[in-house]
């Protein structure tokens, strides 16, 4: 096995334990900063009245999960195909000089 094979598979193994830890062995519940926000003004000032409402208050967190994926999974999309074109362009364009034999005639 290649040296960058192994190094790929242990980034994806430590990726993997990052993610799965938690999960696994932190005992209690999983909130939002949204909630716990929220519960602090409410706290400090409860007179306080937010300045406007959502648009759309999707029917239930299930939902607003998946919206949420979906907002990070189109700008993950969106940066990863600048990144591409970039290194494209870079490769093509004006990136280190290569030697073509074409160009030697």
């Amino acid at each position: 096995m290649k040296r960058s094979t192994l190094v790929d598979w242990l980034l994806v193994l430590a990726v993997v334990a990052l993610a799965a830890i938690p999960v696994l062995f932190v005992q209690g519940e999983f909130g939002g900063s949204d909630g716990l926000a929220e519960q602090a003004v409410t706290e400090s000032h409860p007179d306080y009245e937010p300045w406007f409402t959502s648009i759309y208050e999707p029917p239930s967190g299930e939902i607003e999960s998946g919206l949420f994926a979906l907002q990070a999974a189109i700008g993950a999309g969106v940066l990863g195909y600048y990144f591409g074109v970039a290194r494209t362009r870079r490769r093509l364009g004006r990136g280190p000089s290569v030697q073509r034999p074409e160009d030697s005639a």
